[in-house]
């Protein structure tokens, strides 16, 4: 069987990033989108299902990095871990920090897209659902902790949660704000020393 033709025209592409950044899904118009791009509706209409359909097309990779990313990192055996290795998952590693903004600067485009045009779409609820992805990754890690003894028990996923909600808010900040990349190194210091996970899951002294 054929793979399915996924490519969109370039000048497509480019006038539809242009047109949702700067109004919004809702407030984009796909025909002014199709006269910028000088393409006609109907061209569009025959491989899309509308504005959304093309929406889609512009994000649908970025979502799927990002959250097979998510899954590669939190995909560990925890049988094996050791206790150092368990504890140093929590480290607030400034290099750690910008392979994470790294690569979603590579992604620049359908990562705005997400957080900020996305209202409207599939996927308005975005950063909250990558959030509850992060936390189900996440707390797989603070469960063995618990587990073994060494990490408070009293912090549960629903705790666990809003930690995460407020420190990926500091992720998306500077994406929404428009930091380049040398703004983003030194939040990425400020992170760091913001966010000391050890403390706040009650990890017991250094193993």
């Amino acid at each position: 069987m054929a793979t399915a033709d996924r490519s969109i025209d370039p000048r497509l592409t480019e006038s539809a990033k242009k047109h949702f950044l700067m109004h919004g899904f809702q407030d984009s118009s796909l025909k002014e989108i199709c006269k910028d791009a000088g393409i006609t509706t109907g061209a569009v209409y025959t491989r899309f299902k509308g504005k959304e359909g093309l929406f889609d097309a512009l994000v649908e990779d970025t979502v799927s990095e990002i959250y097979a990313e998510a899954e590669r990192r939190g995909n560990v055996d925890m049988e094996t871990i050791s206790n150092e290795d368990l504890f140093k998952a929590w480290d607030m590693d400034e290099n750690a920090m910008m392979d994470w903004f790294d690569f979603l600067y590579q992604r620049y485009d359908g990562f705005m897209l997400l957080l900020c045009s996305s209202e409207g779409t599939k996927w308005s609820n975005f950063k909250h659902d990558l959030v509850d992805k992060m936390t189900m990754h996440t707390f797989r890690f603070l469960e063995e902790a618990q587990r073994r003894n060494i990490a408070d028990k009293s912090i549960d996923k629903n705790e666990l949660h809003v930690l995460l909600s407020a420190f990926w808010t500091t992720i998306y900040e500077p994406f929404i704000h428009n930091y380049d990349r040398k703004d983003i190194l030194a939040h990425c210091r400020v992170i760091c020393r913001l966010f000391d996970w050890h403390n706040a899951i009650g990890f017991k002294a250094k193993l």
